[in-house]
């Protein structure tokens, strides 16, 4: 069966890549899992602190997390036209002491929310660059940004828009397919 990692890139009550996080656990394949991981208690990068006390325990879980699954999926919002900071900085933090190497040859797909007309392209390929530097394979047979979210979600975040949902059961289900 394959284990995927799912991360949301944004800390917003009701975030609309929360919510596509969310859909996508619950629409997977069955034989899928799709665990939920939180970046939200990952602190700010800082060298000094890191050589001082080690890796966060929020970092420990989340490489843990990474290590045990056979994919990764990010769900980016986009910032300004491009990656979100809160997320890069787990994924930094993530790339540090051992966890490197969970990230080498590791499959990872990269889809997102905004309520922008051009959903989120720009923070897309901007992960590409990141993605490249730690070695991940980025699964490129599907790509999916989602456009218009505020009237695709609720006001809880939760996905409602039935296009979507199957846009994002096929997406989902082929990257899961080369896992």
């Amino acid at each position: 069966m394959p284990q995927i990692l799912g991360l949301s890139g944004s800390l917003r009550k009701g975030s609309f890549n929360a919510g596509l996080l969310r859909a996508a656990r619950d629409l997977a394949p069955d034989g899928t899992e799709i665990e939920i991981g939180s970046i939200r208690d990952v602190p700010l990068y800082n060298a000094d602190e890191e050589a001082a006390h080690g890796l966060p325990a929020s970092v420990e879980r989340l490489q843990a997390q990474l290590q045990a699954a056979d994919g990764l999926l990010l769900v980016t919002p986009e910032y300004n036209n491009g990656i979100p900071g809160v997320f890069k900085n787990a994924i930094d933090w993530m790339s540090r002491g051992p966890g490197l190497a969970y990230f080498v040859g590791k499959p990872v797909a990269v889809l997102g929310a905004s309520p922008g007309g051009f959903g989120t392209v720009l923070a897309q390929n901007g992960w590409l660059p990141v993605l490249r530097t730690l070695k991940s394979r980025l699964w490129s047979e599907g790509r999916m940004m989602v456009s218009g979210a505020g009237k695709l979600f609720d006001e809880n975040g939760d996905l409602t828009d039935d296009r979507t949902k199957a846009a994002l059961r096929d997406f989902v289900s082929g990257f899961s397919a080369t896992l």
